[in-house]
């Protein structure tokens, strides 16, 4: 077997080991692990996950994963905890712990410090006669997986087991606190994640830089509009300044005559075009526009145009 193959053999032993084990995860999700979400939900202090090794990492993208999505947390490495961290568990704060074994030393003083001062403690372990296990609140027990790794030795399936856990709890949390997009905003504020959740009203076009004409307007006339504009479209408006239609490049192409100049803008354009809310996120927005194929979004008040976005202009934020 040469090298190439080797390598992509031994990749996917791996990934079949870890996917076998994922797919007992569903198991997981029973009475106990409903009872860790209730709890935590009900708690008035924070969520504290700790863990040693491989779990610590994944103590600390669980952590992370709960903070941004409502319900505050933070990581305290299990052998720091023994060496002055354990002061910053408070009375009404709960721990979640990651073991798979569940026999984790360093994990002792945490167990003794909780039980003293009367703390839930949640256990995430694979071995239900373990001391973490035996001495949490509520123990999440998954099934004892074969590592990825050939000597079954390096964390590997283990890890990827804990931290799903790790996120469906986050995730349905999430849920049951009825976390919304404008959340989501309000604490990414910065990274691609918060250029996403901006509201298209901080990048549209406005005022004279909006391509409309009034519904009568001649072709002639609205075709200079549209080119000086540089959307590729038109908004039509009636009497009230109400957006009634949009005429695309394609309105043009489509219905290019000899007599296409004298039609009024309200004969050409396509009606009940799609708009949007000024409170609509750039996210959201680029969806909308991808499932309807269109490249420009006008936003509107009461069906009253205030602005416009171009998919570039969703593109450049984004990307």
């Amino acid at each position: 077997m040469n090298k190439k193959n080797k390598i992509l053999k031994s990749a996917k032993e791996a990934f079949s080991k870890e996917l076998a084990s994922i797919k007992t995860l569903s198991s997981t999700f029973n009475n106990n692990f409903y009872k860790a979400v209730e709890t935590i939900r009900m708690i008035k202090g924070r969520v504290i996950v700790t863990g040693v090794g491989k779990s610590a990492h994944i103590g600390n993208k669980i952590s992370a994963t709960l903070t941004s999505t409502g319900t505050p947390s933070y990581f305290i490495h299990a052998t720091e905890a023994s060496h002055g961290d354990l002061g910053s568990i408070q009375k009404n704060d709960c721990v979640i712990a990651i073991s798979n074994s569940g026999e984790t030393s360093e994990l002792n003083n945490i167990i003794q410090f909780v039980k003293r001062f009367n703390i839930t403690l949640i256990s995430i372990s694979s071995n239900s006669k373990s001391t973490l296990y035996k001495n949490s609140s509520i123990g999440i027990l998954y099934k004892k997986p074969i590592e990825a790794c050939p000597l079954n030795l390096a964390p590997t399936t283990s890890t990827s087991m804990a931290m799903i856990i790790g996120d469906c709890l986050a995730i349905a949390l999430l849920e049951l606190k009825g976390f919304k997009s404008i959340n989501f905003k309000n604490i990414h504020p910065g990274g691609n994640l918060g250029k996403d959740l901006k509201y298209v009203s901080e990048i549209m076009h406005t005022k004279s830089d909006l391509p409309i004409v009034k519904k009568n307007e001649k072709m002639s006339k609205a075709l200079i509009q549209m080119t000086k504009k540089s959307f590729g479209c038109l908004g039509v408006l009636d009497n009230n300044n109400n957006i009634i239609g949009i005429i695309t490049d394609g309105d043009l192409r489509r219905k290019l005559n000899s007599k296409f100049f004298d039609k009024k803008a309200c004969e050409v354009m396509t009606k009940n075009p799609t708009i949007s809310d000024k409170n609509l996120l750039v996210g959201e927005a680029l969806n909308i526009m991808n499932r309807k194929k269109i490249t420009s979004l006008f936003i509107c008040e009461k069906k009253k145009p205030i602005g416009i976005v171009h998919i570039h202009d969703l593109l450049r934020l984004t990307s």
